[in-house]
């Protein structure tokens, strides 16, 4: 669409599902409808309100007619509309209902609602975005929307450069809310054609006003997040390539706001289909309706919907009420002085033979009722939220008879354990569950009694207080059904939500912290150019060694016995591998008889028994590697060759390239969580194939080289994808330019805009490749006209045929395609060579860096971006494509593994030693850190702070990961228990 229609036009009523329960949809958009349209109320337009509504059939074609440049009104206060709660009755039955609001300065006639399913034609639900769209997306006063189709028509404020923005190690930044009139990334609305906001799930709450709360983001960064999402972009896309529509977050915030609005939308899902099933039993009223479109959670909708569960024996409320006592309750609450309970009472009837049943089956009913009140959830959390409430845990009573000693003794600190729960940690919560979960400890959530008191005195003098004098015998019924609504129905509600937010926030937090680390592990600075020796160390069955090439492939394997008292013999062995192969690093796994291992190598390289090679050595760690030697992809990429030497192959390329090894093992295995068992499998995974998939993506391939395991992981492909491609490579030779992959099987327009910006191709072996293939394709092309002369061929095929090989002949090299500038930018990337007066051969060289900075100095990047008609944040990644040469790998400014000669023993510590390390993994508690004694050492989180971490690193937290080199010094030594306690010193 070439503008945004109307927001008077757009408008159009909520369209009728063929589902049972669609009239929801229509009841609970009422309210909006009428909030937004005195909102959105151009004057000019008056005259039409007395048109009459058109037909059906003409209804979409209405919304279709816009006019072009219309100027879209915003008012700054006005966020993303939220549903109002259903405030009328709402009616099961099939009935008509009737919606005739009249307003004086409406832009039209609202079309009368109609919910007769019989007579309700199915209607366009994609027009129905129009409307919310235009509301969701116009959030800051000043702000005109404008058609945003691409990112190079948007004016941002300068953005920080891409290599910066695109990873953040440590954890999320606070994000403040924008308060100014045109913030950076000024709110930016979506075509008309876009997908639904809020999905096919209607609540009473509004999907991006709670995204909004929940992960603290401003509202039409969340819409616009959204609208990305529902158009199937990925991340690793959206990051680099639609920063002013997301206003710069990061990698982490982003996957954060994806995970949150998928638990929003698969609780609006179990809420409808909760609904449908009461529905169907016939126990659908219009308070358990209002009160299932409310629920925001998993906790809410099972508190509200578990007494109408199949094959539930039913409430005591519901007992009491199917014996008639409901209308006893509402008597007591709004006329107390008219209720008589002696004439409820029924000598032959179970439940109402005497008084005191009565006046249980009152009570219970009156119990459920606040239970279930929304006034009364809200004001006993609130009431919670400025009290101590603690949780507790203590050893359990049958622990000792079915748990294994040593496993009790893993929870000492916990067997007596008491905790704000606003002050607790996520490792304690993770450890108690896990402890409950093996019997071990019994946990309790402690709420004050003065909780309880001011909650009863509240109901009493408030929200429960009785229209009338009410008799001391009926008080005294209210006065036990607080209490029995406390203590059975609330108090524990209270605890399950307290318990499944601290646990899902550490599950969170955890897989975060997972994420992060397997990040830092993946970007470890490659090693290239060099020969080396990889040994997975054991005892009895042997070291297994491997030598691999500089370009991974493998030169040698053997098996040497270390340990065996045959050390000198081998040591021949090794010394001439390594000189035949010229290989002077050796890579040693961290498994079993590592250890020893490691100080056979320190010897021989302390007595110089390798020379004239000048040897050192690192320890890597080899988690995972055990799994992959047997995974069929290795048994593809290694025929014929014994497990166990595969893994002394992997342990050698992880050095080399991590990356393109480490995608071959499943992120889980790799070993640097906490709790990785006790979390949501399915989050970590997603979480995980996410952070891979990122990796991959920015550091990006070469697609005429790479292999198809790190293919797949790029954005956009997927496994099948990913063998396509490599298919289409062995069969036509290699990519010329990006628009070749367009030809592959597969990989549509979606798919190619994805992927496109982190494929690149090297122009030297492309230039190459079509200078041989020139002369090849003159002599191929005479050869097969002189064969053709023989065969009939018809005139159509010929031309077909012409035509195929034109194609071929002006397909050229673009040196674009060897950058990070997406296909979608070229056009605005010759532009701006055009503006600083540079060329394509001059990409990667200093000369361009020389132009792009004397530009920038004179007219700025805001100025250059305004005038190329563009976003700067599309301009700066258009900048570093330009200036970053042909062989830039942005892993080389991260850590390389730490090469050493010599070895030390825990018993040569000594207290106040001050020793260089590696962080082997981050917790919620500590950094481990590798000092070289064969066990890590502890820094507690309490001394990673700001101070000591390294300026030249420009850090958004205090997160460390896998990899970084740290000083630090020994605080204490517990040899019995080879524990050893440091304190950060700096980052190196």
């Amino acid at each position: 669409m070439s503008s945004l229609p109307r927001r008077a036009k757009a408008r159009i009523q909520t369209s009728v599902s063929e589902d049972d329960f669609s009239y929801i949809s229509e009841l609970s958009s009422a309210s909006e409808d009428d909030k937004e349209d005195s909102v959105w109320e151009p004057q000019k337009k008056a005259p039409r309100s007395h048109k009459q509504p058109a037909s059906k059939e003409s209804k979409p074609k209405r919304a279709s007619r816009v006019k072009k440049n219309t100027p879209q009104l915003s008012d700054g206060s006005e966020g993303v509309a939220v549903k109002e709660e259903l405030n009328g009755s709402v009616a099961i039955a099939d009935v008509d209902l009737e919606e005739k609001k009249t307003k004086s300065h409406t832009v039209h006639t609202r079309k009368t609602v109609m919910t007769k399913r019989k007579i309700a034609a199915p209607r366009n639900k994609r027009l129905k975005a129009d409307g919310e769209t235009a509301g969701t997306s116009n959030l800051e006063s000043g702000c005109s929307s404008t058609e945003m189709p691409s990112t190079s028509t948007m004016q941002e404020g300068a953005c920080k450069k891409e290599e910066e923005d695109d990873f953040t190690f440590g954890q999320s930044p606070v994000k403040k809310m924008k308060t100014e009139a045109c913030p950076q990334g000024q709110p930016v609305k979506f075509p008309s054609s876009a997908n639904n906001i809020k999905g096919e799930m209607e609540m009473n709450w509004d999907i991006v006003q709670v995204l909004s709360e929940r992960t603290n983001i401003e509202l039409w960064v969340c819409a616009n997040i959204i609208h990305l999402l529902n158009d199937e972009n990925t991340l690793p896309f959206i990051i680099r390539y639609r920063k002013e529509l997301i206003n710069n977050l990061d990698a982490d915030s982003l996957r954060d706001v994806q995970q949150t609005l998928e638990e929003l939308r698969a609780v609006a899902k179990k809420a409808y289909s909760t609904i449908q099933k009461i529905k169907k039993e016939g126990k659908m009223s219009e308070c358990l309706l209002k009160a299932l479109l409310n629920c925001k959670t998993f906790e809410e909708l099972e508190h509200v919907s578990a007494p109408y569960k199949t094959g539930s024996k039913g409430t005591k409320a519901q007992r009491a009420k199917q014996l008639g006592l409901e209308g006893a309750a509402w008597t007591l609450l709004q006329n107390p002085a008219g209720l008589n309970l002696l004439s409820y009472i029924r000598p032959d009837v179970k439940g109402l033979s005497v008084l005191q049943d009565v006046e249980t089956g009152v009570q219970h009913i009156l119990a459920d009722m606040i239970a279930k009140d929304k006034d009364t959830l809200d004001f006993i959390r609130k009431l919670c939220q400025n009290r101590c409430i603690c949780i507790q845990s203590t050893l359990s009573k049958v622990s000792s008879k079915k748990v294994n000693e040593k496993d009790i003794d893993k929870f000492s600190l916990y067997q007596n354990f008491s905790c704000n729960i606003r002050n607790i940690h996520h490792h304690q919560v993770l450890a108690i569950n896990r402890g409950e979960n093996l019997k071990i400890l019994m946990v309790k959530v402690n709420i004050p009694d003065g909780v309880k008191n001011e909650f009863c005195r509240w109901c009493i003098q408030n929200r429960w207080r009785p229209r009338g004098f009410a008799r001391p015998e009926l008080m005294k019924i209210l006065h036990n059904s607080l209490d029995d609504s406390f203590k059975r129905l609330i108090y524990p509600l209270l605890c399950r939500e307290f318990r499944a937010k601290l646990t899902s926030d550490a599950e969170k937090e955890s897989v975060m912290m997972f994420g992060r680390n397997l990040r830092q592990l993946l970007l470890t600075s490659p090693v290239p150019g060099r020969t080396l020796m990889g040994v997975d160390p054991g005892y009895k069955h042997g070291c297994k060694i491997a030598i691999i090439s500089p370009t991974s492939q493998i030169l040698h394997t053997d098996v040497v016995y270390l340990h065996c008292g045959q050390g000198f013999r081998e040591a021949e062995k090794i010394k001439r591998l390594l000189l035949n192969f010229n290989c002077s690093t050796v890579v040693i796994g961290n498994g079993t008889a590592c250890r020893e291992t490691e100080a056979y190598f320190a010897d021989l390289i302390m007595k110089n028994y390798f020379a004239p090679l000048d040897v050192v050595y690192c320890i890597i760690s080899e988690a995972g590697s055990s799994i992959y030697s047997v995974s069929p992809e290795a048994n593809k990429e290694m025929p014929g060759l014994d497990p166990n030497l595969r893994s002394a192959v992997s342990i050698a390329r992880r050095v080399q390239d991590p990356l393109a090894e480490l995608v071959k093992i499943e992120p889980k295995h790799i070993g640097v969580g906490m709790y990785q068992h006790d979390v949501s499998q399915t989050l970590l995974k997603a979480t995980l194939d996410s952070v891979v998939e990122e990796c991959v993506s920015f550091v990006g391939v070469d697609i005429n080289i790479c292999s198809e395991v790190l293919l797949r992981h790029i954005a956009g492909l997927n496994a099948n994808r990913a063998k396509n491609i490599i298919e289409w490579r062995e069969k036509n030779g290699p990519f010329i330019n990006r628009e070749q992959l367009k030809k592959v099987k597969g990989l549509g327009p979606k798919s190619f805009q994805q992927c496109a910006g982190f494929i690149r191709i090297n122009q030297d072996y492309i230039q190459t490749f079509c200078s041989q293939q020139t002369v090849s394709s003159d002599q191929s092309h005479r050869v097969a006209v002189t064969s053709s002369a023989g065969v009939e061929v018809t005139g159509e095929k010929q031309a077909k045929k012409r035509s195929k090989m034109t194609v071929d002949v002006v397909l050229k090299p673009n040196p674009l395609d060897q950058t990070c500038i997406h296909p979608e930018s070229y056009d605005t990337a010759m532009r701006f060579l055009s503006f600083i007066g540079g060329t394509l051969y001059e990409i990667g060289k200093p000369e361009m860096k020389q132009k792009i900075n004397s530009s920038l100095e004179k007219e700025g990047i805001e100025k250059t971006a305004e005038r190329l008609q563009t976003s700067t944040q599309t301009l700066q990644v258009i900048m570093d494509g330009l200036s970053q040469p042909e062989s830039f790998d942005f892993r080389t400014d991260f850590n390389k593994p730490d090469f050493k000669r010599s070895i030390m023993c825990l018993e040569d510590l000594q207290v106040g030693t001050v020793l260089t390390g590696k962080v082997e993994n981050a917790t919620l508690f500590g950094i481990f850190v590798d000092i070289g004694v064969g066990k890590s050492g502890l820094i507690p989180i309490r001394s990673v702070t700001e101070a000591k971490l390294s300026k030249t690193k420009k850090r958004r937290s205090l997160g460390l990961g896998p990899g970084e080199r740290v000083e630090v010094q020994v605080l204490n030594i517990d040899v019995p228990r080879s524990r050893i306690t440091l304190d950060l010193i700096q980052v190196l």
